[in-house]
Order: C-alpha cells, then structure tokens, then sequence
C-alpha cells in the first residue's frame, strides 16, 4: 500500500491470523539449520556454562546474573553484530546498534512446525501478555502502533488478539501529519477510532521513525517498548555508546565487555572531518537517531567525505565510528584493526559482508533467544578502494529502502537461518554463544541508562538527558 491508501485505524479481531500473510515467501518452507534449532534449545545456564568454558576469564555469576535478570524497560531488543577478525586472527561478535523495535519475525523459519505463530506469539505469549496484569493500567483497548513493516506489524496484531481474546486496533502512526491520529492526555495515550478519541491501556509500539514526537518518554499506558527506552539507547546510538562505556565500566574485572568499534560522540557537523582524518581518513558517520540504514555515511575516500558536508543534516551531533572494513583499508585505532570475516567464499571466490540480527525477549526469569537472520551487502568486498564499487555498497547491509511510495524491502540480500544460507555465514555455535551474550549485555546497558533517566516518581529527566545528549533540535522533538 501507498502512504495515500493505508488506513488510519483499523479493527483486528481474534482467528484473523494467516502464516502466509506474514512470512517473506521462502520462510515458510525453510527448514532451520540443525545447529540454530540446536541453540535455540539451550538454557540460559547450559549457555553461561559454555561461554565460561571457552573464556575461563568470565566470571561464571556475572555471566548467569546477566542472562537471568529480567531488564525494567527494555523487555524486546535486537541487536546487529558483525562477525570481525583482528590481524592476529582473533575473532570477535562487534555491536553495531541496538534496536528498540526489531524486525525479523517474517525472516525466521519456524521452530515448531506445529505452531505457524512462531515468534510473534512467543514474545506476546510469554513478555507481553503477563505485563498486561500489573496494577494501576488505565481503562481502554489495546493496540498495535506502526509506521513501517507491514508484513510484522499485521501479525502481531492479529496474534496479540488471539493472546487476549480481544479485538485490537491497527493504527497507523507516519512520521508526519499523525496529530489527528493520536495524542495523549494526562499521561494516556488516545487514538481517534470511528469519530472519537478512543483510550489504549497497552499497546505494541512499531513507530520507528522520531517516535518521540507522538509519544512521551514515560505515559500511564503500557507502551511496549516505551520511548524511555529509544532515547536511552534503543533508537539513539549517541546514547547507547554513553550506555555501553557506563555498563563496561561496571564490568570491569569481570571478563565481559559490550565489543563495539571505538566511538566518538558529540560531535559537531563541522568537526566530522577533524575526526575522519584522526581515524586515518576512514571512519563512519552516523546521524545518532536514524534507522533503517538511513543516516549512515561510510567514508573511505576525499570524495565520500566531501559528499557528507554537503549533505543537510536535521540534528546537530553525530557520531563518528572507526570502519570495519577488509584487511588493508579498515580503520586503525591505538594500533588494533578490525576487519569483516565476511561469508564463505562462493564459487567465484567473493566474500560479502554479512551482518547478524539477534532478536531477545524477556520474562520473570531473565533474557530468551527470540530469532535471528542476517543480511549481505549488495556488492563484495575488494582488497583495495581503488576501482572499486562505492563503499557503502560493500559494507551497507540494511535491506529496508525508502522511496516516495513509502518504505520498500531488498528481500535477495537476506539470508535465512535455514540449511543454505547459515552456512554460508561461516558462524558455528560458540558464535552464536557470544553473539546472544552480546545482545544480552547491550540490553541491559541501554536498559539501565533507562533507570537512570527516571526518577523516583517516575517522571523523565529531561534536564539530565539533555546533558548527555546535547542537541537542541532534539530535545524540540520530544514530547512532554
């Protein structure tokens, strides 16, 4: 559907669900990888115990504390993961981002034949629905709000019904002209519904873009994830590199590290260059509130550079990130170098780089594997910059596109965690260990930049964020 053809609100009742509706084509024939079935079969403990097997400099409680404390705020997380090598040959999972409103359920073969559901209903089923129990929620329907991912959003929708019994209201939530739409009044959230203004006492939130000029940080209806948790470090990466230095701080003498590329923040539009040039000209430039691959400048070249400060920029501060790139052109940084293991080699010998999305929920109990897929570059690496392709079509993996219809998928890039494409990752289950600790940690981190930005009675401090994230066309931004 065009922007122009999507209904505002619509009605979603229980037995509305169709698999077919909610799968890329290929997902529902698939068949899980035997080692990805395997892992997704593993306990939090048989997990911790592995882990500490192949790093016996982890502190084995710390590992266990983390897998089983359950996060606050941040309850449905996704984070992307490079599968890097040093020029030593040591191999490590590298946190790019971490996602507050994760794609990747259509990308997911099942687990269980038997139950077409998958995904979706596991996470409403088992994180979702018991948080619809607690206390003090305000009388009103029940939601699903989106802005993109139609196929994801539908399903959730229809399953969230079945969950509950109860008819669910779709509501379509765009980046711009949604005032008539939603609003919030005394701390609850409103949909217009049929000439009136309708009160949520939950809804799954998949509003993705500024999702904080429609919804405040903290509301009286459950918000699932709430937007604290966006401007924590789930869709603000200048705060999430504030959120991982805390956390690994107060990790120190533990063994375990949130593994991300070295970050500078609170950079100026004008600085970006100064700091290009302190990464050896080689760098990445992200405007820290984008998603979806929008927002992100791969420089490697003058001229990639030179095309950034022509660009118009809606913020004020960015980050600038060291570039993970092929062996001899990737940033160095204090004498280290991290570069892409890339897939296995196809039969014309060209190794692409390939990214990792593993999504988690969580209960009572703790942190679970949720699903995974991953996704390859449109181009593949080459040994030098010279002749080559533009760099980001070597290193930019994101499949979502935006055009003036709307929001649009490069489905051939994705690779499934099925019998072909797993294999071609190259990933074994100790990689999958390390990339769902990695996830797990960074959660945790955002969620506790979360806690910190709350006080006693609940209330956002926005003095304090603006301290940490000092950008005045954002603080306009977020609602009050």
């Amino acid at each position: 559907m065009t922007p122009q053809t999507i209904p505002a609100v619509e009605t979603i009742s229980p037995g509305s669900y169709e698999a077919s509706r909610h799968f890329y084509p290929r997902v529902p024939n698939a068949q899980l990888h035997p080692m990805v079935r395997h892992f997704l079969g593993l306990d939090n403990e048989r997990i911790a115990l592995r882990y500490c097997h192949l790093h016996p400099e982890a502190d084995r409680d710390t590992v266990r504390s983390v897998l089983h404390s359950p996060p606050k705020w941040f309850r449905w997380s996704g984070a992307d993961l490079f599968h890097t090598t040093t020029d030593s040959g040591h191999r490590h999972m590298v946190v790019i981002e971490t996602n507050s409103s994760p794609s990747g359920q259509k990308s997911m073969p099942l687990i269980d034949d038997n139950d077409d559901q998958g995904g979706y209903r596991r996470l409403l089923s088992r994180t979702f629905a018991p948080m619809l129990q607690r206390r003090g929620l305000p009388e009103g329907r029940l939601a699903v709000l989106w802005d993109k991912n139609e196929m994801e959003v539908r399903a959730y929708a229809a399953v969230m019904a079945d969950v509950t019994g109860q008819d669910v209201l779709l509501v379509h939530v765009p980046a711009e002209g949604s005032e008539d739409r939603i609003r919030h009044v005394d701390g609850v959230i409103e949909v217009a519904h049929d000439g009136d203004w309708v009160p949520l006492r939950a809804c799954f939130r998949y509003v993705t873009q500024r999702p904080w000029s429609h919804i405040p940080p903290m509301t009286r209806t459950l918000v699932f994830n709430p937007i604290l948790v966006c401007l924590a470090g789930g869709r603000n990466k200048l705060v999430a590199s504030k959120a991982y230095d805390l956390y690994n701080g107060e990790l120190e003498g533990t063994g375990l590290q949130i593994r991300v590329p070295e970050t500078v923040t609170d950079v100026g539009f004008n600085e970006v260059p100064l700091w290009v040039r302190r990464m050896g000209g080689v760098a990445v430039v992200k405007n820290p509130y984008s998603n979806a691959g929008q927002g992100v400048y791969t420089i490697t070249t003058p001229e990639e550079l030179k095309a950034f400060e022509n660009s118009e920029q809606r913020y004020q501060s960015f980050i600038v990130q060291s570039l993970i790139g092929n062996a001899g052109w990737s940033s160095r940084i204090r004498g280290k170098r991290f570069y892409h293991v890339g897939t296995v080699p196809d039969k014309r010998g060209r190794i692409f780089v390939a990214d990792l999305r593993f999504m988690v929920g969580a209960d009572r109990d703790g942190f679970y594997p949720l699903g995974l897929y991953a996704r390859r570059a449109r181009e593949p690496l080459s040994d030098t910059l010279e002749g080559g392709p533009n760099s980001w079509d070597m290193l930019g993996t994101n499949l979502s596109e935006k055009t003036n219809e709307g929001w649009t998928t490069d489905s051939d890039r994705l690779m499934l965690m099925d019998g072909r494409d797993f294999s071609r990752l190259g990933l074994g289950m100790d990689d999958l260990v390390e990339a769902y600790l990695q996830t797990v940690l960074a959660t945790t981190a955002i969620d506790r930049m979360a806690q910190a930005l709350i006080t006693q009675k609940g209330r956002f401090r926005r003095r304090l964020f603006s301290q940490l994230n000092p950008d005045d066309s954002l603080m306009q931004e977020i609602c009050s």
